[in-house]
């Protein structure tokens, strides 16, 4: 993941996004973090990003509601959700709107990078 592509997480949770910032930076992703809907959207507008991590429980637009509005600014990038481990519902329900694949929350590091590297190549970065 050395290249100019980003990763775009979207949680409303300022301590997770602290941890998967220093995640991220450790394994030098590039990426951009967001604490709400419309702030994605808002960066969705000024930058590139090939996938975009985001969490289903936010306040404002969910994360199945902001998947559907990100679809239709770019309807090629790929979306993982992420669940809390009690709702492995709500990610199937995403796969079933159009998201790449979901993981459940407490996050493995390691299983969620690997989903972002696996929907990276199916975009063909």
């Amino acid at each position: 993941m050395k290249d100019k592509k980003k990763i775009l997480l979207v949680d409303d949770e300022a301590d997770f996004r602290e941890i998967m910032a220093k995640f991220f930076s450790r394994r030098r992703v590039d990426f951009k973090l967001a604490a709400s809907c419309m702030d994605a959207l808002d960066q969705l507008a000024q930058d590139a990003f090939d996938v975009v991590v985001m969490d289903v429980t936010m306040p404002g637009l969910d994360g199945l509601k902001c998947m559907a509005e990100i679809k239709k600014v770019d309807p090629h990038l790929e979306v993982i959700i992420l669940t809390g481990h009690a709702s492995p519902h709500a990610g199937i329900a995403g796969i079933k709107l159009g998201a790449f694949d979901y993981c459940l929350k407490p996050i493995d590091f390691e299983e969620l990078l690997e989903k972002i590297m696996l929907a990276r190549k199916s975009l063909g970065a």
